[in-house]
């Protein structure tokens, strides 16, 4: 039963004015300023996307494609491709099946526990950085909380360390599984939406069991879902960066990623090896967007119901509300957990006393100039760049939705703007590096490389989000607006964008996050005067300043909070329904 979707009318269709039809002369001129803004937005994204790429491939093949000979020359090359092909592999897995899971358990809440539906999300506002140190403290053989009680148990209660190695690659591979979780909860989330009830209740008549149902009916038909959220999980566990850096660096754990980051910033410094290694990722990438494409084949085979009206609710279970209570305890508040007792203690132990508890490691924070330079650099960074990359990721949007005209440029502008998804952030801020800190524009040092590394990065959330709104709105208030008598502009200032509100502050909310503790990119770029909060819980991390480290993570966290409640403001309360 597949929906019919009628095509949308082109919104570049000619719009009388006053009921009289446009000058000849006019349309040509206008038609003519509008494929010269196309190409000029074309430029401007070709320019930041592009051009960090192209600098790094060059530095690679010069002298005889020298950083190729060097990077393949790298002790334990296999071993570390295999590390980072495990990490990805392993943490997607991870990610998949908690995914999925959670995202059938939501669809069976009860009434009274829908609150419920947004703990899987919650990793997405929590800074990366800070749920590794908080897994760190948690996990650590010695000193780790959740260790030391492990340790009065009878199974193991004859250690002196561990049982848990956070610091081992297979607990690398969970924590990172665990960060991934709630992007797969979104995409599988919104496949959920498109099976009717009526197929479910269909199978439970015919007596199939609960595990039954969800193995022979849900998951075929979140088929495309479940691909392209593997895709994406895949591509992101290929780019990793923060767990195999702070987790594996004292026992030689490395991947692609971190290899990269060491060929930067130790002694010797060797861009083009960096660059070199950076390109089985980009190898990578592209595999995976083309597998994607094969395994989803025909979308609407997938598609049980004709819209909205068709589909009902599933049974809700209580088991479903127990699961996702369970996911949120562990994955959220046992390491802000771990963070909080760190960031009260005068030191890290293994053992807790609360009559210790002291806020002096937050004063020590505050009074650090380094670190509210940091906390102010993160600020006026990600609000300039959701600044500039929101008109940015509209204009793309208007481009991309045109139906007539500039079919290679529209193109390109496509392939472009998906670039930053599909290549790890790491890689862009090396290549960041290399453009910006030589003639002819010198920004290293200064904020601007941040803001542009920062408003690269973000273009594909930017246009997506854009875009849906855009396609949840049609066409006929812009005909409307038209017929009307009004112009192009004012039908996007007066008309789209108060209609975009909701889309809006879901973007800004969504960027807002992950520019607040954007981390991969920020190592790459940053400067000894300019720094973000992550890069400095990263330096306090390496001096072993394990008290500052987890004071700071918190100001992360609660400066992160703060932009979503700024950008509810903004685009509603049910922002967070949109990341």
């Amino acid at each position: 039963m597949s929906a019919t979707v009628a095509e949308r009318p082109s919104v570049d269709a000619p719009r009388p004015e006053d009921g009289q039809q446009p000058r000849a002369g006019s349309m040509v001129w206008s038609s003519a300023r509008r494929r010269a803004g196309v190409w000029a937005l074309l430029l401007v994204v070709a320019y930041l996307v592009g051009m960090p790429l192209i600098r790094l491939q060059g530095l690679a093949f010069d002298d005889g494609a020298g950083g190729y000979d060097r990077a393949l020359a790298t002790v334990g090359l296999g071993e570390l491709i295999w590390r980072t092909v495990y990490l990805a592999f392993g943490s997607m897995v991870v990610a998949m099946v908690l995914g999925t899971l959670l995202a059938y358990a939501a669809s069976r809440l009860p009434d009274r526990a829908g609150f419920l539906r947004s703990v899987p999300i919650v990793p997405i506002v929590l800074p990366a950085i800070a749920m590794v140190v908080g897994w760190a403290f948690l996990l650590s053989p010695g000193p780790g909380y959740l260790n030391a009680a492990l340790r009065k148990l009878p199974w193991w209660d004859h250690l002196e360390s561990g049982p848990v190695d956070v610091y081992s690659l297979p607990w690398i591979v969970i924590i990172t599984g665990f960060g991934l979780t709630s992007f797969i909860y979104l995409f599988v989330s919104a496949g959920m939406a498109n099976i009717s009830a009526d197929h479910l209740e269909a199978a439970h008549v015919a007596g199939s069991s609960g595990a039954g149902v969800f193995f022979k009916v849900v998951l075929p038909l979140l088929r495309p879902s479940l691909i392209y959220g593997a895709g994406v999980g895949l591509l992101l566990g290929l780019g990793q960066f923060t767990a195999p850096l702070l987790l594996g660096t004292n026992k030689g754990i490395r991947v692609l990623t971190t290899q990269m980051y060491f060929s930067t910033s130790q002694f010797p410094v060797d861009y083009a090896a960096a660059a070199a290694l950076g390109s089985p990722l980009l190898i990578f990438g592209v595999l995976i967007v083309i597998a994607q494409k094969i395994g989803i084949g025909d979308q609407t085979r997938f598609v049980t119901h004709g819209g909205k009206g068709a589909v009902r609710r599933q049974r809700p279970s209580r088991w479903a509300a127990v699961f996702i209570a369970v996911y949120g305890l562990v994955a959220v508040v046992l390491p802000m957990s771990g963070l909080l007792v760190v960031a009260l203690s005068p030191y890290w132990s293994s053992s807790v006393d609360p009559s210790s508890f002291t806020f002096a490691n937050f004063r020590t924070a505050l009074d650090s100039r380094n670190i509210v330079e940091s906390i102010v650099t993160s600020l006026v960074a990600s609000i300039t760049a959701v600044a500039i990359v929101l008109p940015l990721g509209y204009a793309i949007s208007t481009v991309l939705l045109r139906r007539r005209g500039m079919p290679i440029a529209r193109t390109l502008l496509d392939f472009l703007v998906a670039l930053p998804l599909g290549i790890p952030a790491v890689i862009f801020g090396a290549g960041f590096l290399l453009t910006y800190s030589e003639p002819p524009v010198v920004l290293y040092g200064t904020r601007w490389v941040i803001i542009l590394v920062y408003v690269t990065l973000m273009l594909p959330f930017a246009t997506r989000m854009m875009t849906n709104g855009m396609l949840a709105l049609g066409t006929s208030y812009q005909e409307a607006s038209w017929v009307s008598g009004a112009s192009r502009l004012r039908t996007h200032l007066v008309i789209m964008l108060p209609l975009l509100r909701g889309s809006i502050g879901g973007a800004v909310a969504l960027i807002f996050v992950l520019l607040t503790h954007e981390f991969s990119a920020s190592m790459l770029v940053r400067s000894p005067t300019t720094q973000v909060m992550g890069t400095v819980v990263y330096d306090f991390w390496s001096n072993g300043a394990y008290p500052t480290v987890a004071a700071v993570s918190i100001i992360m966290t609660a400066v992160t909070g703060a932009g979503v409640v700024a950008a509810m403001s903004i685009g509603g309360r049910d922002v967070l329904s949109k990341l």
